[in-house]
């Protein structure tokens, strides 16, 4: 395996193919520490010391070396030194020459997870070239060049195939094109926000897992179709919270057994929900909500506006109305002639009974009335469609929302997957040509300009009135230090973090719990998130997504079951490794039932943790 970066995900992808999976990797990186940022190890050592040195009784430092160049930290970090064979090669940029130098023309897979979408494209092209039954696996966060440059890669692999070069090897060359946000951003709203749901989609149908909390006599009421994980014995966070390693008896449980579900009694689960797909469901309620040109008819008007206009309404139909009475004339006359008077057009009442001429004075008040209101709903009305372009401010008595920090490419892919949700979000962004800006406007979420260490900028916000503060600016320092101050503001109120790396998330967790256990906290490192599903790629798994499970990670993947032994000619229910995969569905099949035997021909649905993913070859 090759792995070229330069930022953290390359390094935890290293880790997670190395200690995990048990492969040889080449890791590829800039020589430069000016274009690269520490190593994912040393950084995590030295926040944790400093941290550490806060409140020592808190945290707790993990084994390894600060100047290794690459270990496995976090769950996997015992694993990471089994002695399988790395090589560190060290370039500015992947050219040709250093490809060539990394092995990729003998390589099995490549990945390439520069942060530049232009750097990974420019080396596929030519690692296709050098090796046409490559498995190439990219980063890119542009999503439809995603998909047209997977599509090319595929068709010259094919053609190399045709012509003979990719006879040999019997590696089956394929392109996957993946992105860090999309991949970390349903697990970082998830956090955030209690009750929402991750949700896997098949074929055939749609899963989503969930979160049980037990009764007072400490059973859980619906299980589900399955349950995928039990949380930690201390109760003391749901499913997205940092909580024990993987070798702590009392923390989660990643698909326990029926017998171990029955001994937890009183532990919080999450459990697998069979849900519909069908229009209006969870995920396609709000595909177009928000985004239209055309604001919607009640953003027009204000509140006081429109009460302002239904009562001039009703004194034009109490005036007509009157009038149909005193003048003994049809109701539609009545009404004609209220709308004379009102506009202002002559034709006087001379003659008329006192009553008809009383009635015309007071329409005239009215119209008078009238003119300035109108106006106002001109004048509203235009400056709405004037503005729809333009970033919006938080409204007057916002409560019970969400504070997004930072508009770059995990913010942005946050706040879409939070609008999903139907939550009510603030941004916070200090760049004001930020990527996410465009997002903001499209979605029509309220936005606040500055530098969120500033003070009066999180007020702003309405951070006295939210609901959690969810932290992800590509800054440690910035997201700690905003989360500082909220916590300051608002000590009971949720955070979630976005830390470089998942060391440091840890440490920054332990601290945050002890120094505020009544409150929600949540630490999150992206390429934590975003390395098993990189490392599933590489070794040709289709990996459907990710599920946080407080500090480990429960897989959902696609595999075939013909070369499985461990699934060939067992029955659904017999597929199964307690701690290790379980299989959820068979693709293309509506439903099965648990004594369905699995055929070399099906494609199955698994939940699988990091190393039973591994383990299942």
């Amino acid at each position: 395996m090759v792995v070229c970066g330069d930022d953290g995900l390359a390094h935890r992808l290293t880790a997670e193919l190395r200690g995990v999976h048990g492969e040889q990797v080449t890791l590829v990186v800039p020589p430069d520490e000016r274009t690269a940022r520490t190593p994912v190890v040393g950084r995590a050592r030295a926040a944790s010391a400093l941290l550490d040195r806060v409140v020592s009784a808190a945290v707790g430092r993990g084994a390894g070396t600060a100047n290794a160049p690459v270990s496995g930290n976090g769950s996997s970090g015992g694993n990471a030194q089994r002695g399988v064979e790395e090589r560190l090669l060290e370039a500015a940029d992947p050219t040709e020459a250093v490809l060539a130098e990394a092995g990729v023309e003998g390589a099995a897979a490549l990945a390439l997870v520069y942060d530049d979408d232009e750097t990974n494209i420019r080396a596929a092209l030519t690692a296709r070239r050098l090796n046409p039954r490559l498995r190439l696996v990219l980063r890119l966060y542009n999503r439809r060049l995603g998909q047209h440059i997977e599509e090319l890669l595929d068709q010259a692999a094919a053609l190399a195939a045709v012509s003979g070069e990719g006879a040999e090897g019997g590696v089956e060359a394929s392109t996957t094109v993946l992105s860090d946000a999309d991949t970390a951003a349903p697990a970082l709203a998830a956090a955030a926000v209690a009750g929402t749901t991750k949700v896997v989609q098949t074929d055939s149908l749609l899963l989503r897992a969930v979160e049980r909390v037990p009764s007072r006599d400490g059973r859980i009421a619906d299980r589900g179709l399955c349950t995928l994980a039990l949380l930690s014995a201390n109760g003391t966070g749901p499913a997205g919270a940092g909580g024990s390693g993987d070798g702590d008896e009392e923390g989660p449980r990643l698909l326990p057994d029926d017998e171990e579900v029955r001994r937890a009694g009183g532990r919080a689960a999450v459990v697998l929900e069979d849900v519909s797909a069908a229009p209006g469901g969870p995920a396609s309620d709000t595909a177009g909500r928000g985004m239209g040109v055309v604001p919607p008819l009640a953003s027009l008007f204000s509140r006081r506006l429109r009460w302002s206009l239904a009562g001039l309404v009703g004194c034009v139909v109490a005036l007509a109305v009157a009038l149909w009475v005193v003048a003994d004339v049809h109701p539609l006359s009545a009404f004609y002639l209220t709308l004379l008077d009102l506009f202002a057009i002559d034709n006087p009442a001379l003659g008329e009974p006192v009553g008809r001429q009383v009635l015309q004075l007071l329409s005239g008040l009215v119209g008078l009335l009238l003119l300035p209101v109108l106006l106002a709903a001109v004048l509203e009305a235009l400056g709405t469609f004037r503005t729809t372009s333009a970033l919006r401010k938080p409204p007057r008595g916002l409560g019970g929302h969400v504070v997004l920090l930072g508009l770059g490419k995990i913010g942005t892919r946050v706040l879409t997957r939070l609008r999903e949700l139907h939550v009510s979000v603030v941004c916070v962004e200090s760049d004001p040509e930020a990527r996410g800006l465009a997002t903001a406007r499209r979605l029509r979420v309220p936005v606040v300009l500055g530098d969120v260490t500033q003070e009066g900028v999180l007020e702003a916000a309405k951070i006295h009135r939210a609901h959690a503060l969810l932290a992800v600016t590509s800054a440690d320092t910035t997201n700690l230090e905003a989360v500082l101050y909220a916590r300051s503001v608002r000590p009971d109120l949720r955070v979630v973090l976005r830390l470089y790396d998942d060391d440091f998330a840890a440490a920054v967790y332990r601290t945050l719990r002890a120094a505020h256990p009544q409150a929600s906290t949540r630490s999150r490192s992206v390429s934590h998130l975003a390395a098993p599903a990189f490392a599933g790629a590489m070794l040709g798994r289709r990996v459907l997504g990710a599920l946080s499970v407080e500090r480990r990670v429960l897989l959902f993947a696609s595999v075939d079951v013909a070369g499985h032994p461990e699934l060939e000619g067992r029955t659904v229910g017999q597929a199964f490794r307690a701690g290790a995969w379980r299989v959820l569905a068979v693709e293309r099949q509506a439903s099965v039932p648990a004594s369905y035997a699995l055929r070399p021909g099906d494609r199955v649905v698994v939940a699988a943790t990091r190393r039973g993913l591994a383990d299942l070859g």
